[in-house]
């Protein structure tokens, strides 16, 4: 137990990474044999129906490429205009001669498990009939075979036709693979002839190549390289991942020390981070490079490990060129706002809180805008994952419907978004401001798209989501003030002397230089507001500038205080009540 406890946590990323590998070995050694026959047998079954090759429109003609091992061969061509009278389209014949190439170098398999096992069970222990014959193993149609056995040649129909057909040792029939019609010839600049010609050496040469791609031994010898070189990844990927945890851990123990975080603050710290990050950028290309390998083993599979290498260096392009997009936005949103701020227009007791606003505004935008670099950003690379760009209308159809359940799941979350956005718009609230909301005061210290932060007065932090703000109260809005009330005894028979002795402080309050900065006006009087058993109440309403009014009132009744005893008016003695 001991030995389990004292494990260093590295073991955990490289169990992790060795279960990938593992994952990509199978996917390796199942792919080849399954997936891609199963693939080809469905395409050999429905040629045409199931052919999705896409097809370009150039000119007079619509063009598709014709793929040998997932590598482009050749081009095959039909005319736009007229195609009721041309034949096929292009896409069709692509897939129809793709289907043909891959008979032969392509194991096709006809049965699921079942029927193999069934006729492996019939023909060998019942019947005991020869390996050739059988449907679901080996070569049915006598096509497969070394790669010098096959030959392609070019013949000449009755009609006129000119085709190109495989010839294979010990097999009396051609196999037929393609015609070529007077649009692929038109469209090369050939003639039909020369066009066969050219096409029949480059067919001949890739088809041998591809029969010995899929050879027995040639498979073995991949699976044996892949696997050498995962591993030497692998190690590399552990090394990595051990380095980066070591370092990362080392500078968070200095981190803890305050006096060594302060030494860490120089070159050693820049080091130190730059060392981990470019550890971190090693581990990635490391997994990117194990899952390309892993593709890359599976025949005809190149093209797609190709572009799984390339993709993390076209998210790199996209995150610059949306990156780019977004401070290009940024900017144009600083330029509108510092316009909005710098209105001459406004009169100067807003320009305060227009200034306040400013702030909060450029912090919202700038988190809009990050959400939707990213969510642009999302979409351009799940855009590069192959197969989602042919997805069908259907598809597409049923991914809105999804959206359209998601949105409904998290509706909670889109009203808060709309409520942060009405907020900060309609100038609701502002960070510094001094709200109430539902009952709980405290200062605005973020205002976010889902949720407001609130410190109260004893530094607590309380988030309260945008949209649950049933009752707000804002108490800093452009201008403050505060109902000042003074308790009395109801035992005072000298009030008229207590009115013009609260009069005489208030005047000589908005006097004072420090305590009349802060006040938009005088200290007005209203008189007496309330009176009860327990005291008479007078009033005296204070404007100050924003966030003065609490500092302002204190000091207010600290001189009333003071005044009134001096003059021997007696306060209140009873706890009272306060009036809504």
């Amino acid at each position: 137990m001991g030995l389990i406890v004292a494990a260093p946590r590295w073991n955990r990323w490289l169990s992790l990474v060795l279960a990938m590998v593992i994952g990509l070995v199978m996917a390796v050694t199942v792919g080849p044999s399954v997936l891609p026959s199963a693939a080809a047998a469905a395409a050999a079954e429905q040629p045409v129906v199931a052919a999705t090759k896409s097809a370009e429109p150039i000119g007079s003609y619509e063009v598709a490429p014709v793929h040998i091992l997932g590598v482009p061969a050749i081009s095959v061509a039909s005319p736009v205009v007229s195609q009721q009278d041309a034949g096929p389209q292009a896409s069709q014949r692509a897939a129809v001669i793709e289907g043909n190439l891959s008979l032969l170098y392509e194991p096709h398999q006809l049965c699921d498990q079942g029927e193999a096992i069934a006729e492996a069970l019939l023909e060998g222990f019942v019947l005991g009939g020869p390996d050739k014959q059988r449907l679901c193993t080996g070569d049915p149609w006598s096509v497969q075979g070394q790669p010098g056995d096959l030959r392609v040649a070019i013949a000449s129909g009755r009609d006129g036709s000119i085709r190109l057909e495989a010839r294979l040792q010990g097999r009396n029939v051609s196999l037929p693979l393609l015609t070529v019609t007077e649009a692929d010839a038109q469209l090369h600049g050939l003639s039909r002839a020369q066009l066969a010609s050219r096409w029949r050496q480059l067919l001949q040469r890739r088809l041998r190549h591809a029969r010995f791609t899929e050879q027995p031994s040639q498979a073995l010898l991949r699976l044996k390289v892949t696997l050498v070189l995962e591993l030497v990844l692998l190690a590399s990927l552990s090394v990595s991942l051990w380095l980066w945890s070591r370092l990362r851990r080392r500078l968070r123990d200095r981190q803890k020390a305050a006096r060594e975080y302060r030494e860490l603050q120089g070159s050693r710290a820049q080091l130190l981070q730059g060392v981990i990050r470019l550890l971190f950028l090693a581990v990635l290309v490391q997994l990117v490079l194990m899952v390309g390998l892993a593709v890359a083993a599976a025949p005809g599979q190149i093209p797609l490990a190709i572009r799984v290498l390339l993709q993390p260096l076209s998210i790199l392009f996209k995150v610059l060129g949306v990156g780019i997009a977004a401070l290009a936005v940024r900017l144009l949103v600083l330029f509108v706002l510092r316009q909005w701020v710098s209105n001459l227009a406004v009169p100067m007791v807003e320009r305060a809180r227009r200034e306040q606003r400013y702030h909060n505004l450029m912090e919202a935008s700038h988190r809009l805008i990050d959400l939707a670099f990213f969510a642009v950003l999302g979409g351009l690379v799940l855009l590069d994952i192959p197969g989602v760009r042919e997805l069908t209308a259907g598809a597409w159809l049923a991914g809105g419907a999804l959206l359209g359940g998601l949105a409904i799941a998290f509706q909670g979350l889109l009203r808060d978004l709309v409520a942060g956005l009405v907020a900060l718009l309609d100038d609701h609230y502002a960070v510094g401001d001094v709200v109430e909301i539902n009952g709980i005061t405290g200062e605005v210290v973020d205002l976010g798209l889902l949720v407001t932060e609130l410190r109260t007065a004893d530094q607590r932090v309380v988030v309260v989501a945008n949209s649950a703000s049933q009752q707000l109260l804002n108490h800093t809005k452009i201008r403050s003030g505060v109902d000042v009330v003074i308790p009395l005894s109801t035992h005072n028979t000298r009030l008229d002397e207590a009115l013009a002795l609260i009069e005489a402080e208030c005047t000589a309050f908005a006097a004072d230089p420090v305590s009349g900065a802060v006040l938009l006006q005088a200290p007005c009087v209203r008189g007496v507001s309330h009176v009860s058993p327990q005291a008479v109440e007078i009033s005296v309403l204070l404007t100050t500038r924003t966030g003065e009014q609490w500092a302002a009132e204190r000091a207010l009744l600290r001189r009333l205080v003071i005044g009134l005893q001096a003059a021997g008016i007696p306060l209140a003695r009873t706890a009272m009540v306060p009036n809504s």
